[in-house]
């Protein structure tokens, strides 16, 4: 599912219309298939109002409002525009609305809105849609205010009112959705962490742009049905070679546990053979919970024999932690993955990720790519997208940004995104976790993108799996996903045995 700008969206609207699509046909194939979508949080017996304003989503409103009429359901459509606002497209299905035998009731001022929605139990909100610039003004912020103080329940159309479609803005006013219905494709917003909670659930409606014509967006949500479609198999006559040969090099005698658990993440995710290279005091406390890894010494460790390397968990800050990653990253000549305080000293010295022919890829969370980047936490919330893009093209490097969208970024630009996932996975460990599934993902997958895509995901959604099955968002640990990750393989792929 492609994810797209507001610039993307009009692009993908007019290329509709050069298609021979009229926008009065996508008006009524959004409004109606919308409307389809939102009954299914609606009941019978109750009283509707749905807010039109100018533009596309108000045209859509009118489309929604005379559909649910049409099936029974009591419904009010209130303009909160001037008739002259209301051109093109929508009123086409203004006059429609009216031809059809309903009333377009006017919105005059606030002790208008307060009645209506004293006598409603549900908001439609199709306002304003992707053209929202700065923030609210009259009569939208007040009708926005009273909506979001009323006790009913609120619907969107697309995006709420308010919300702005693309990245990069922190201040706004807006209609705080329970559910929204997006239209055609999500915007970059519905993935932002400060602008997310606005739409409430969502989902996706199609209104019939050809895929053939839409200009290509090299942006998309990553599921469990791509990591089913390209999830290596394992070939009857395999052997453990088959399967890569990972190192990881983590852990230390405070901190050995993250090394253990990236070790046994990768091993639970298929990988054929691991080694540890690790503090030798170490080597006891993590023997026992990884016992089918081999440990080798950091000094002499041979990084030419792996197919791949997971470095950086549990190393420490210290001077010693950057020489060993400087060492990893000049020397790896496999595919190399650097995660937490192997992200902390990389800093020093991104530089030398450009000199790198075999694929680098990076895991930080918001904080960590903001020490990376030289940029607040802020901005990093802020405008991930972009931040990610630029710097995965600027050194050559596959970015994973962890948070609650997981952003994975290629070298060339391309972008994924996964979901997946709860807050119960905001705990120590996880990134640990995630680590060693991406280590044995990214050996066995002919793409890398796919591969460390799906890797997030098995994450997510495992973690997703065990939550539902017993555990809760509290006392989930990164040992119980680690734990899960055979049952998601067994339920993803009837092949895995």
């Amino acid at each position: 599912m492609d994810i797209v700008t507001a610039q993307e969206m009009y692009e993908r609207d007019q290329a509709a219309a050069e298609a021979g699509l009229a926008g009065t046909m996508l008006m009524e194939n959004a409004g109606r298939a919308a409307a389809y979508d939102l009954v299914k949080h609606i009941q019978k017996s109750d009283r509707i109002i749905v807010w039109i304003g100018a533009g596309s989503n108000g045209g859509d409103g009118f489309v929604i409002a005379r559909t649910l009429l049409n099936l029974g359901y009591t419904a009010e459509a209130v303009q909160v525009v001037p008739d002259e606002k209301i051109k093109g497209d929508a009123a086409v299905h203004k006059q429609i609305f009216q031809a059809s035998g309903h009333t377009v009731k006017k919105w005059t001022d606030v002790e208008d809105a307060e009645g209506y929605l004293l006598r409603a139990d549900v908001s439609i909100d199709a306002m304003l849609g992707i053209g929202v610039q700065g923030d609210l003004r009259e009569p939208y912020k007040q009708i926005v205010q009273h909506c979001n103080e009323a006790s009913l329940l609120r619907l969107a159309v697309d995006l709420p009112t308010g919300v702005p479609a693309d990245e990069g803005v922190e201040e706004f006013t807006a209609y705080k959705a329970d559910y929204t219905s997006v239209i055609e494709a999500p915007k970059l917003s519905a993935f932002l962490q400060h602008t997310q909670p606005w739409y409430g659930q969502w989902s996706v409606v199609e209104i019939g742009i050809p895929s053939q014509v839409s200009p290509a967006v090299r942006r998309s949500m990553w599921t469990v049905e791509d990591v089913k479609r390209t999830l290596p198999s394992r070939d009857d006559h395999s052997h453990k070679g088959s399967h890569g040969k990972g190192l990881v090099i983590g852990g230390s005698l405070l901190m050995p546990g993250s090394a253990a658990m990236t070790s046994r993440a990768a091993l639970r995710s298929g990988a054929g053979l691991i080694a540890i290279a690790t503090e030798e005091g170490a080597v006891p406390s993590i023997s026992p919970y990884v016992q089918e890894a081999t440990f080798v010494e950091r000094e002499t460790m041979e990084l030419s024999a792996y197919d791949g390397v997971a470095a950086g968990m549990g190393i420490g800050r210290g001077a010693d932690a950057r020489a060993l990653v400087h060492h990893v990253v000049t020397h790896t000549k496999g595919a190399l993955l650097i995660d937490a305080d192997g992200l902390y000293v990389l800093k020093d010295f991104l530089g030398e990720l450009e000199k790198r022919e075999e694929p680098t890829i990076l895991t930080p969370h918001p904080g960590e790519f903001a020490h990376l980047t030289g940029r607040s936490i802020k901005d990093v919330l802020l405008s991930p997208f972009s931040l990610a893009e630029a710097f995965a093209r600027r050194y050559g490097v596959y970015l994973v940004l962890k948070g609650p969208s997981t952003i994975i970024t290629a070298p060339d630009g391309e972008q994924r995104v996964d979901v997946t996932g709860n807050s119960g996975l905001a705990k120590g460990g996880s990134g640990d976790a995630l680590a060693g599934i991406l280590l044995t993902m990214l050996m066995q997958s002919e793409s890398m993108l796919d591969g460390l895509s799906s890797g997030c995901v098995l994450h997510g959604h495992t973690a997703d799996r065990v939550v539902q099955q017993g555990r809760s968002k509290v006392d989930l640990l990164a040992t119980d996903v680690i734990e899960g990750l055979p049952g998601t393989f067994r339920t993803l792929s009837s092949s895995i045995t």
